[in-house]
């Protein structure tokens, strides 16, 4: 099982978008998806007509083991979902000793069962984000040309090596995609932003060639609780999202 986070301490970048888009890309390709909600607002579980009886914070408490939450969401997607509730239990989490390597080990118990795993993170570096970069082979970072959100990927960035470093070898940064943009877009501000982000000789490296257009498919869909390529599959963002697929697979 191939485990990859989707992760950015600002909100409102597309990280849940992108993380659902994918995994439901990846299963009309005939892989088998798990999707893990590591964030306490729990978007991504409330994108799905099926509720979780029980969800993460559960194996934080040890009162489920992971594959006793989950839940199947559609044709080849199962959920391990989330609450409100893993606010506080986030907390408790990182007072327990070795707490990165909660995911991982959660993970172990069903990585023959599934081709991918797909993790979305909270927006902010929490032990649980923590934990989903220890767990991963990779961390795919959405974010939107502004100054500020630029400003800060150099934290995020920080935090996956910390976390090569000292706890996962193997842990690379796979990619940062643009969303809400187009060069197309007369956005003048926008595409400065981007200009500056092209020509850092960190994050220059990293961007992808694959943006993500604004759509309000991707918005519908997940409202209205329905696989994107299903409710509208000729959609710019249904397109933009199948093209992001076959990027990230070739970058890993």
């Amino acid at each position: 099982m191939r485990i990859l986070t989707f992760a950015n301490h600002k909100g409102g970048v597309g990280k849940t978008t992108s993380t659902l888009a994918v995994a439901q890309q990846l299963a009309h390709r005939g892989h088998r998806v798990l999707l893990v909600d590591c964030d306490p607002q729990h978007n991504l579980t409330m994108s799905f007509a099926s509720t979780p009886v029980f969800h993460l914070g559960h194996v934080i408490r040890q009162d489920k083991t992971l594959r006793e939450i989950l839940t199947p969401v559609g044709e080849g997607v199962t959920l391990a979902g989330s609450a409100l509730e893993l606010t506080q239990l986030e907390k408790v989490l990182g007072q327990q000793p070795a707490y990165q390597f909660f995911l991982r080990t959660a993970l172990a118990d069903v990585q023959d069962h599934f081709d991918y795993c797909l993790i979305d993170t909270p927006p902010a570096l929490t032990s649980l984000t923590y934990g989903a970069l220890v767990a991963s082979e990779a961390v795919f970072i959405p974010i939107q040309p502004e100054y500020y959100g630029y400003e800060g990927l150099n934290t995020l960035l920080e935090a996956c090596r910390v976390m090569a470093a000292h706890f996962n070898p193997k842990l690379k940064v796979g990619g940062l995609f643009l969303t809400k943009y187009s060069p197309a877009y007369r956005l003048a501000m926008h595409h400065d932003v981007v200009e500056i982000m092209r020509e850092n000789p960190v994050i220059g490296p990293l961007m992808m060639e694959t943006n993500i257009r604004q759509n309000g498919k991707l918005a519908e869909a997940q409202i209205e609780k329905q696989d994107l390529y299903a409710y509208a599959p000729n959609s710019p963002g249904a397109q933009d999202y199948g093209r992001l697929t076959t990027e990230i697979l070739a970058r890993l």
